[in-house]
């Protein structure tokens, strides 16, 4: 895989200097999403908060960037062990696409990048909750062949990602180079929008 363009945007890894772009993508979820996203209503200093705290070194975040602003996203982080990513244990997925930008493959996409990230950080599983009315992201996770364990709630997605292979590692590397190059660009792009006209 590589850096890759869907309609008028492309998906590739978000840096810490993306953290502002993710924050204002979580901020413009509806309350609908927010509540598929988070399993429940949060509040726009919730989004803030998460939103600082998501570029650690056990987060790895995808996202889908139109003209500059993150649409999308698609994130992933080690849970229940002590152990960082790299080092094998169990990861979760989550993922966030705005309204407009949905159905046109943005999600398999992100969930691509994520089931990459965790196989070359040796997960041994994978996990995915979500509402179980969450119809879309329930067609995600048997897209890429999880098992499902159904809840009146919430339903349980869980993948087994196959370790990590020469290629993969390369294809990742590779991508994510690509993706801090054009991170990079969007900075600049952004600071050079901030000053004030010459006079």
């Amino acid at each position: 895989m590589d850096v890759t363009s869907i309609r008028d945007g492309l998906v590739r890894r978000l840096w810490p200097s993306d953290t502002t772009g993710f924050r204002d993508h979580l901020l413009r979820l509806d309350i609908d999403s927010r509540h598929s996203r988070f399993g429940g209503a949060v509040s726009d200093e919730f989004l803030i908060n998460y939103a600082e705290r998501c570029f650690g070194i056990d987060d790895v975040i995808y996202g889908y960037v139109v003209d500059g602003r993150v649409r999308g996203a698609g994130e992933l982080r080690g849970v229940g062990h002590k152990l960082p990513l790299g080092f094998g244990g169990a990861a979760e997925a989550a993922f966030s696409v705005e309204n407009g930008w949905r159905r046109q493959g943005v999600g398999a996409e992100l969930m691509g990048r994520i089931v990459r990230a965790a196989r070359n950080r040796r997960a041994d599983a994978l996990y995915m909750s979500c509402l179980a009315s969450n119809q879309a992201m329930l067609r995600l996770a048997r897209k890429f062949s999880a098992q499902l364990r159904r809840e009146p709630d919430e339903a349980l997605a869980m993948l087994e990602p196959r370790g990590p292979t020469p290629a993969s590692v390369f294809d990742e590397a590779s991508e994510d180079s690509a993706g801090f190059a054009t991170a990079m660009l969007d900075l600049q792009r952004r600071a050079f929008a901030m000053r004030p006209a010459a006079r």
